[in-house]
């Protein structure tokens, strides 16, 4: 069975997001000041052949701590549908 998994991987509350920033600015300078802050991170959709959804999940959640996320700056959530 495919299932389609979607992540979302975010950069850590705690740290800097230069890009967050840069698009903030960006914001206001368009006349858009009541927006108070921005984060900026990826949408990753993977298809995943699996018996299961708990495997499906199993999979993408391996895929993102090895190679999708950097754990050290970034987190991730994962849904499977």
């Amino acid at each position: 069975m495919i299932f389609s998994a979607q992540i979302k991987v975010m950069p850590l509350k705690d740290l800097l997001d230069p890009q967050g920033k840069a698009v903030l600015g960006g914001l206001h300078n368009l006349g858009l000041s009541s927006a108070i802050d921005v984060r900026v991170g990826k949408h990753i959709e993977l298809q995943i052949e699996a018996t299961s959804k708990e495997e499906a999940l199993q999979i993408a959640s391996e895929a993102s701590q090895k190679l999708l996320a950097n754990q050290v700056m970034e987190f991730f959530e994962i849904s499977i549908v």
